[in-house]
């Protein structure tokens, strides 16, 4: 079956700008500018009005309709993006041999680097390149955490599941075996 029209709207706080050009988006607001290509999706873009932003599909059949809702999803992430930025903290998780983590930031490619070491008592070294738009930073007055802020949740959560992957226990029993870094809180930079 096909529904012959179906539409989303998305308003726009405040201090954001939203500019649309062939399906790319992109969104400027206090904290910076995010842009998104959408190109692959057929979906249109219209502006009803200066506060919000309307997504429409014509002729599509259920699949099609339903990334109407991501589209929207994914345009909102940018404008909590450019507004009030994301932060992940991490902890580090540990029964005996404590994991040491250092954070540098890379002069050539201006990205941070996590180099884990000590991770079961392994002598390897683990490091791991953040995303750009991405830093890193231990968490002042708590022991055993990080930080990773930025503006593009995809940038952000990515760096998180990279650092979580790299530290996965293989041949072994992971219901003992439960050491690595995980993601303890999701947030905001700046609270709403």
């Amino acid at each position: 079956m096909l529904y012959i029209y179906s539409q989303e709207m998305l308003a726009i706080p405040e201090g954001v700008k939203i500019h649309i050009r062939s399906r790319l988006v992109t969104v400027e607001g206090p904290r910076g500018k995010l842009t998104k290509d959408l190109s692959h999706l057929a979906v249109c873009f219209s502006l009803p009005s200066p506060k919000e932003v309307s997504i429409e599909i014509h002729h599509g059949s259920r699949k099609n309709v339903a990334t109407l809702r991501t589209v929207k999803t994914l345009i909102n992430n940018l404008i909590i993006g450019v507004t009030r930025g994301y932060k992940y903290k991490m902890r580090y998780v540990y029964a005996h041999f404590p994991i040491n983590v250092n954070i540098e930031k890379n002069n050539d490619t201006g990205l941070y680097e996590v180099e884990i070491r000590n991770f079961l008592g392994e002598k390897i070294v683990r490091r791991v390149t953040m995303q750009k738009g991405v830093d890193v930073e231990a968490t002042k007055g708590v022991k055993d955490q990080i930080e990773l802020t930025g503006n593009s949740l995809e940038a952000v959560s990515q760096s998180a599941a990279d650092i979580q992957q790299i530290c996965r226990v293989r041949n072994k029993d992971i219901r003992k075996f439960l050491d690595g870094l995980y993601v303890s809180e999701r947030g905001n930079i700046v609270d709403a």
